[in-house]
């Protein structure tokens, strides 16, 4: 059977579960639309949360970048799985015993202001855009690649059937069906490690693999690849890129930003209990480790796998290079998307893959007779390119392929119900319309995730870089917005609204700023994008955590100059930190039931927006 029909099958098979899943699992009211009833096991909670979690950029990307980054592309490792632990520990568990359905509802509660809720919104949507045009990239990658077709009919597609499970089923589907997701990119995503792993160390163990020997050669797998990449020009695989301020700085945005993701936030409010939400933390934990740990090995494999493709020969050598008329037919395929190209500089019909950027190695390569480097591969593709240069089964390619959209179109859907609700829930019903009925909440919640929908197609077919940068930079948005004022509304009694707003339009304003100046996000970059100009060294990826901490002073100085919070805050705020009553559900004043609120009294513990009093 060829590749393109197991794609199909493959592909096909695993949107008419979702689909189908879908159709189960469809939303009948709002509780179920925003927060699927509250009712989900922690095992399946941590299942869906690790979907939600692990994007189109830790499953396509982010070994993609490790393999071109080597040591410097851990921060994304380090950063984004201790933000998890972050999350888990310090936000996860007392925004459950708050109980509300949204971040923005938590801000505004907490900071007993409509204005503090605009703001979130707009912090809400800023970021969750930026996150989701990263999603749409992969999947119009993805799409372009396995079931050939143009990209943006692939985006269509991809768009139509987001659409149809986070419309349908709301939080409820979306969430039984990251469930499947989880299975089918977390399967994906460890066969063909173990495959690779066993074919060039003979460990099938993809993590242990990472610290063996190639078979044959009795040489370890990271010594041969620094000696390759250090051949070609290139640093040691094992040596960092950036400075050691741009590295904490990047693991600091990542961390934080990790835990201030309200579409992985809100997920901990779809368990039954406060005890849950940890739980469901734990499990999440352990499914996102089991991807996380391989991530590196895949990276070094699928470097050493490229390099040996195209060097089969000895470095220097005149007929060691690969011949382009002779190149596979993955290297083909990948060709006609645009993500790999050839040009043949020095015109010998030869592929010269080196770093013609390293002014040292420009005289060796020269003296090769080589006039530049030949061919130019998007990070991106590494992962989904691997096993086609490792020459595994058809299968095991197509398999790949159904996780590769499976990890985009899941948190692409968690990014697409966050919008929803926050129109729906935040604007209309909060604000400009409190006596509207479900049945109308929940049709403007579906309208606002079809234009959501629309929106998100568009950046992912015109997106403003790779697919781990576009989510690093919606990791630093959250940071220095969102981050800051959930962690002090938990924390201090002190911090008021007028604090909270000043802090979340500073860090926002700064930080976006700043990497639009450097990136030109749908614009030419103002600024020259090298170290040398950055501030204090830290490169737009790592920038908010920089505007983490001038939201946290801003948001210090402002609420010390003015006055405190009203009683009723700084109670509802002592309340949220004591574990008692944890382990019972809270509600929404909206919607939670009458049971709800006679089991724990803190349910009933509400601040009036205007006055601050409780009610």
């Amino acid at each position: 059977m060829t590749l393109q029909t197991m794609t199909y099958i493959a592909v096909g098979l695993s949107f008419a579960l979702y689909i189908g899943i879908a159709i189960w699992s469809r939303a009948g009211s709002t509780r179920d639309f925003y927060v699927a009833g509250k009712g989900v096991h922690p095992v399946a909670n941590g299942m869906a949360t690790a979907a939600d979690w692990m994007s189109a950029a830790s499953f396509i990307s982010m070994a993609g970048l490790i393999a071109f980054l080597g040591y410097g592309g851990s921060v994304y490792l380090m950063g984004w799985t201790g933000g998890y632990v972050l999350l888990a520990l310090l936000l996860a568990p007392y925004l459950r015993k708050f109980g509300k359905f949204t971040v923005p509802e938590f801000i505004g509660e907490r900071y007993y202001s409509k204005a503090a809720t605009i703001v979130a919104v707009i912090c809400l949507i800023f970021i969750s855009f930026t996150y989701v045009a990263g999603q749409m990239r992969g999947v119009g990658i993805v799409f372009s690649r396995f079931l050939e077709v143009d990209l943006v009919d692939g985006l269509l597609i991809g768009m139509g059937i987001v659409f149809f499970y986070a419309v349908l089923g709301g939080m409820k589907g979306i969430t039984y069906t990251q469930v499947a997701q989880y299975c089918v990119l977390i399967f994906a995503y460890t066969v063909p490690a173990v495959f690779i792993s066993l074919q060039m160390t003979g460990n099938p163990i993809p993590q242990l693999a990472f610290g063996s020997e190639l078979t044959g050669e009795g040489v370890a797998l990271l010594v041969k690849l620094d000696q390759v990449v250090q051949e070609l020009g290139f640093n040691a695989y094992t040596l960092g890129n950036k400075s050691t301020i741009d590295i904490f700085a990047i693991t600091l945005a990542l961390m934080v930003g990790t835990a201030g993701l309200p579409h992985v936030i809100v997920r901990f409010f779809t368990v039954p209990k406060v005890r849950d939400a940890r739980r469901s933390a734990f499990w999440a934990l352990g499914f996102i480790a089991l991807l996380y740990t391989v991530a590196p090995a895949v990276g070094s494999m699928a470097r050493l796998n490229l390099i040996d493709t195209v060097q089969p020969g000895a470095i220097g050598a005149p007929e060691a290079n690969l011949i382009y008329e002779e190149r596979p037919q993955w290297f083909k395929t990948w060709e006609k998307t645009g993500l790999l190209s050839f040009e043949d500089k020095n015109g010998d019909g030869r592929i010269q893959y080196y770093n013609d950027a390293n002014p040292e190695f420009t005289a060796t390569a020269e003296s090769y007779g080589w006039q530049g480097n030949e061919l130019n591969v998007d990070r991106d593709i590494m992962v989904l390119a691997n096993p086609e240069i490792a020459n595994l089964p058809n299968w095991v390619i197509a398999l790949v392929a159904a996780g590769g959209i499976a990890a985009a179109l899941s948190t692409a859907a968690g990014l697409l119900l966050v919008i929803s609700a926050s129109v729906s829930h935040d604007l209309c019903k909060g604000m400009i319309a409190p006596n509207l009925s479900d049945r109308s909440e929940l049709m403007i919640g579906r309208i606002a995730a079809g234009v959501a929908v629309c929106i998100a197609g568009y950046l992912g077919a015109n997106p403003p870089g790779f697919v781990s940068q576009v989510v690093a930079f919606a990791f630093g948005l959250a940071a220095a917005s969102l981050f800051p004022v959930i962690l002090m509304g938990i924390f201090s009694k002190r911090i008021n609204r007028e604090g909270a707003i000043a802090g979340m339009v500073t860090g926002l304003v700064f930080t976006a700023g700043y990497i639009i100046y450097f990136k030109g996000v749908f614009m030419d970059p103002i600024g020259i994008n090298t170290a040398e100009h950055w501030l204090f060294g830290i490169s737009p990826e790592g920038i908010g955590a920089v505007g983490m901490a001038l939201n946290f002073i801003v948001a210090t100085v402002v609420s010390r100059i003015t006055s405190a919070p009203p009683e009723a805050v700084q109670a509802l705020v002592e309340d949220i930190r004591v574990p008692r009553g944890a382990g019972v559900a809270t509600a929404h004043s909206r919607c939670g039931s009458a049971t709800d609120h006679e089991a724990n009294p803190r349910a009933r513990l509400q601040v009036d927006p205007a006055g601050g009093r409780r009610l």
